[in-house]
């Protein structure tokens, strides 16, 4: 009980000291934020609710797991042709339409009365996540001077984490105790938010010059670029195989108690992680180089992912990983999305929005990856083990670019 009430005073006492330091940014980054809160809400609260869907359709967990996979094929299909098809538009047009689409989409899952349909609507909800992430993260970076460009860009995936500390958890709760139906209606509501204040607060940013998408698609024919993506899609993927089994592995493991409240405050300690790890990666790319953060943070957070299957048998060592593993999971989402950037000069919303379907990549490959073992009887401490290895896998990779670079350094010095 004491340690409930520690739990939760600590959550309020970071949660007002995180909106305070929001309300310093611009309200352009703003808009792009509460954009960010939806496409998380959406996204990861389906992590919460997997036991609620799966009662409802009659199907196991792992079934249900395959509707935050859908999502993410979705994001995939979605990002790179919607960013093409819109490239010659205004930014703030853009980004508007986009966030038309994700009501929309989203509003249709609240009438799934299927599983087959719920597959159907989580795949057309995520097409226009990678889009509005990839153009949204350029033209944060255009709002602010050059030295704060990772931290712009945090501030707009800072939505994302926020709506993991107090949106996710209200929508689990609310997908427990009354009705998951609800759940999407709320996603529905901040997506119309999204669109009244990108309208009214983003300025009239210039459109590039008009080209041939196809050109964009000129940037793949180097390397680093699909290295970068093998970060996000492979080393983001172990996070995803921990978080998309948290509520069986803190219920059946750690003993919570089965309640959506309990369930609540631990998804919000999560988040509080998510959110100031999310601020830091912007910070520390910032300082040093994106692709040395990406290699520093990811190999953290796999030891974070296997201290969280030794701790799971202690709910207080649960707590504290939770929140520790949260915070340098998101400390690596600006850093990479920096590194795609920079490496894709002149073709940056199109390698930008390739990126988020790399994270998505991710999200599908962590929780299909994450759930063989559970299905093959191991438990569910075992995804921890399948997400440290993917996670080590992302940092290879960022070696791999450092290599590279330095290598052509010394030849061009040459």
């Amino acid at each position: 009980m004491v340690l409930s009430i520690q739990m939760k005073g600590l959550i309020l006492m970071l949660h007002f000291s995180a909106i305070a330091s929001y309300m310093i940014f611009k309200k352009s980054l703003i808009s792009l934020a509460i954009g960010g809160f939806g496409i998380g809400l959406t996204e990861f609260v389906m992590m919460g609710i997997l036991p609620d869907l799966a009662k409802d359709f009659n199907i196991t967990i792992p079934e249900a797991g395959h509707f935050i996979s859908a999502y993410a094929i979705g994001v995939m299909i979605g990002a790179p042709i919607l960013v093409m098809i819109a490239g010659n538009f205004p930014p703030k047009k853009i980004l508007v339409a986009l966030m038309m689409a994700f009501t929309v989409f989203n509003g249709l899952s609240i009438f799934a009365p299927s599983y087959e349909l719920m597959m159907v609507t989580r795949l057309l909800s995520g097409l226009p996540h990678g889009a509005f992430f990839g153009v949204g993260a350029v033209v944060a970076s255009r709002l602010v001077d050059k030295s704060k460009e990772a931290s712009a860009v945090a501030m707009m995936l800072g939505g994302l984490t926020i709506a993991n500390i107090f949106g996710i958890p209200l929508g689990t709760y609310v997908g427990h105790n009354i009705s998951w139906r609800l759940t999407f209606a709320m996603v529905a509501f901040v997506g119309l938010l999204a669109i009244t204040s990108i309208y009214f607060w983003m300025p009239n940013l210039e459109k590039r010059a008009k080209t041939n998408p196809l050109n964009d698609l000129r940037v793949f024919k180097n390397v680093e670029p699909w290295l970068i993506l093998g970060i996000t899609a492979i080393g983001t993927g172990g996070f995803f195989a921990w978080y998309s089994y948290v509520t069986p592995l803190l219920t059946e493991v750690s003993g919570f108690e089965d309640t959506g409240l309990t369930i609540v405050g631990i998804l919000a300690l999560a988040g509080l992680g998510m959110t100031f790890g999310n601020f830091a990666g912007g910070k520390l790319a910032d300082v040093v180089s994106p692709a040395k953060a990406t290699a520093v943070l990811l190999a953290i957070m796999g030891l974070c992912l296997l201290g969280v299957s030794f701790a799971a048998e202690s709910q207080v060592l649960t707590l504290v990983m939770v929140f520790v593993t949260g915070f340098f999971a998101f400390s690596t989402a600006s850093p990479i999305q920096m590194l795609m950037i920079n490496a894709s000069k002149g073709s940056e919303m199109l390698a930008s929005a390739a990126n988020q379907a790399g994270f998505n990549l991710g999200n599908a490959i962590g929780a299909f990856l994450g759930g063989l073992p559970i299905a093959a009887g191991l438990g569910y401490t075992s995804p921890e083990w399948v997400g440290a290895g993917l996670a080590y896998s992302g940092v290879v990779i960022t070696l791999i670019i450092l290599i590279r670079r330095n290598r052509n350094s010394k030849a061009a010095a040459v």
